[in-house]
């Protein structure tokens, strides 16, 4: 249940009715925005009485939740959540662009590709280090060395840094190199990396699963956060259907739907989504145009000999000629960019 409190509520009846909800084995969450505040209740409410909780000063109403994520529920949290990854942020008044090679290769190939996106507006560099691949036989990234090169790439060009990890040793030897970590499709439930990502310290990305619903998507952000992390970002990069033409389907809808239900940023990730890069402009500025507040996009120096996702990655010219194109549409969304 979440209860709303009157405008300009005494600070002496928030704290009331949040020590009473303390003392009754649960745990209250207080969003206070510029005249409402709003106390999200978690836990068996059971043990709470309707009856004494409306009895309370400066008590509005009482609704009650019905959905089972609740920290990353809108009502619980009306205002929209901004994060921050490092000097970058993601939020409702910007367009966040994240850009880099699936896997990192070399360092000089990360070092040329940072300051390429960083010159074409990107404030994230991403790039993978540890690479859960379908193949055993595929190249499963660089691991520890591949984050160090992130953090002198970091260093060189000032870009913030996010990384895919696959374990609790992958979440260990990330929190020393970069900004943000990321939880990949296929991980999305896996519950126990979830909580110890919650536990990191460091803002998480995650991306919905290959057959996810919004519903299980949303419960699987409730972990992390349960942990004590509210710096979650949502990443729609498309879902698993009978079309075969793109290598999944990118499903733009679920972003204005994540906006009605969760204040948690949304981002979208049109190079993963399609698979190749020919389609990868006209999705992104779509995902602009649904509300999305940032993109996740491949760029390598050289695609044709990248040793993963070279169809689907942006040459230097690419990426560069998109986020000019991408720049009156952010206007027209109201953000700023660069």
């Amino acid at each position: 249940m979440i209860i709303v409190m009157k405008p300009q509520a005494a600070q002496s009846s928030i704290t009331a009715i949040k020590e009473y909800i303390e003392n009754s084995g649960l745990n209250a969450h207080l969003s206070q925005g510029t005249e409402v505040t709003i106390i999200g209740v978690v836990g068996d409410k059971s043990r709470l009485s309707t009856e004494n909780l409306i009895s309370f000063k400066d008590v509005d109403r009482i609704v009650p939740v019905t959905e089972t994520y609740k920290l990353a529920n809108r009502k619980f949290h009306p205002d929209p959540t901004t994060v921050k990854v490092g000097p970058a942020s993601i939020g409702p008044d910007n367009m966040t662009i994240m850009a880099g090679p699936c896997a990192v290769e070399t360092q000089e190939q990360l070092m040329a590709i940072a300051k390429a996106v960083k010159a074409c507006g990107a404030t994230i560099l991403r790039g993978g280090a540890y690479k859960p691949r379908t193949s055993p036989y595929s190249f499963q990234g660089l691991e520890e060395e591949g984050l160090r090169y992130m953090q002198e790439a970091a260093k060189e060009t000032g870009l913030a840094t996010i990384c895919e990890v696959v374990s609790h040793e992958a979440i260990e030897a990330a929190v020393k190199y970069v900004d943000m970590i990321q939880i990949g499709a296929r991980n999305m439930q896996n519950f126990i990396l979830l909580k110890e990502a919650g536990r990191s310290g460091l803002p998480v990305l995650l991306k919905r699963g290959l057959s996810a619903t919004i519903e299980e998507w949303l419960n699987a952000a409730e972990y992390i956060i349960a942990e004590g992390n509210p710096n979650v970002v949502l990443c729609e990069r498309g879902i698993r259907t009978f079309e075969t033409a793109t290598r999944n389907t990118l499903d733009l809808s679920a972003v204005p739907v994540l906006k009605e239900r969760t204040h948690l940023p949304v981002i979208v990730d049109p190079s993963h989504a399609t698979g190749v890069y020919k389609y990868v402009a006209p999705l992104a500025k779509a995902a602009v145009a649904c509300g999305a507040d940032g993109l996740m996009i491949e760029v390598h120096n050289d695609p044709a000999h990248a040793l993963s996702d070279g169809p689907q990655s942006l040459t230097f010219e690419k990426f560069e000629k998109l986020t000019g194109e991408l720049a009156p549409y952010i206007g027209l969304a109201g953000r700023s960019f660069r």
